[in-house]
Formats: C-alpha cells, structure tokens, sequence
C-alpha cells in the first residue's frame, strides 16, 4: 500500500471516493449520485486529497483536507475490509505532517446503519489514539447527522470522554 497526495481527483479516483463514502459512511449519508459527491467536492475550500491505494492499483481509503471557517477540516474513509491494519493511522499521520490543528465531527451514537444493512461502528478509539479530542459542547444537529466536534492539534493531550463517538466529516 502507498499514499498519494493531490488538489485535485481523476474520474476514477473521484469514482472510487464516491463509491467508498456511499459504503462506508451510514446510509443517512448517502449521495444518491455522483454527481450530489462532485458538487460537495467542489463546495469545499483548498482542498487536498490523499490516496491509500493498494498493489493492484485500487484506492482502499481517502480522505482530504479543506478550509472552512478559518479552521483546517478532514474527512477520511477507509474500506472496512481492511480497519485494525494502521493504514488509517498511516494516512493521519501524512496529513499530521502538513498540518498543525484538524476538526471533524463525531456522531455520537451508534443506530445508523450503512447501505449493506451492516451496523455503523464508531471509530472513537481510532481517534483518541490517534491524539484527538472530542468537544462535547459543540454539536452540529440536522435532520442527518447528530454529532460532536473532533479536534487535533500538535502536541494535544486526548482526553478520554465516556460515551460512544463516531467521526464524519460533512
């Protein structure tokens, strides 16, 4: 497996995002085509893409990075055939480089399921490994996603909340 970096997706990069973010991310959150994904793409501000692509060429994970209200945000999917392997560390780990603070949101339960009928599992381990925090005070609520903020700095200390958590980035 290599990460690639890029501003931009091919067809088939932007296809395979697409497909993943539809499989992976709960049913709720869904685009119905890829055309709905393009223009979410397009909405964001200076985004960056990286690739996780696997030896036969296919991308297994992605996620990108983007400015939004003067805070640098991040969405990351990875095939769940491949979770509990570190790749998603991996590619946290080169955005880590580049980058001194990230935020996402958390859903913070776990009744969602994804598109196979397959129960959405939270990541919140992942994340609190990984140096994040979760800010339970700032929520985004909507007909969607109920959800919790998700923060990364250099040199975070996590904290461990109780609950269940779940990261999306919308």
């Amino acid at each position: 497996m290599k990460i690639i970096t890029s501003t931009f997706l091919t067809d088939f990069q932007k296809e395979c995002a697409y497909n993943l973010w539809n499989n992976e991310y709960p049913q709720n959150l869904r685009y119905n085509t890829i055309t709905e994904f393009d223009d979410y793409l397009n909405g964001l501000q200076e985004k960056k893409y990286y690739l996780l692509i696997d030896d036969e060429g296919i991308i297994a994970a992605w996620a990108a990075t983007f400015e939004r209200n003067n805070e640098k945000w991040f969405a990351i999917i990875i095939n769940s055939a491949i979770h509990g392997k570190g790749h998603g560390t991996a590619i946290l780990n080169e955005i880590k480089k580049e980058e001194q603070h990230l935020v996402g949101w958390v859903i913070d339960h776990e009744r969602d399921s994804k598109v196979n009928g397959d129960k959405y599992r939270s990541p919140l381990t992942f994340y609190i490994k990984n140096q994040f925090n979760i800010l339970p005070d700032s929520r985004i609520e909507s007909a969607t996603i109920s959800a919790v903020k998700i923060v990364w700095g250099k040199n975070n200390t996590p904290l461990l909340m109780s609950g269940i958590f779940t990261f999306i980035a919308i």
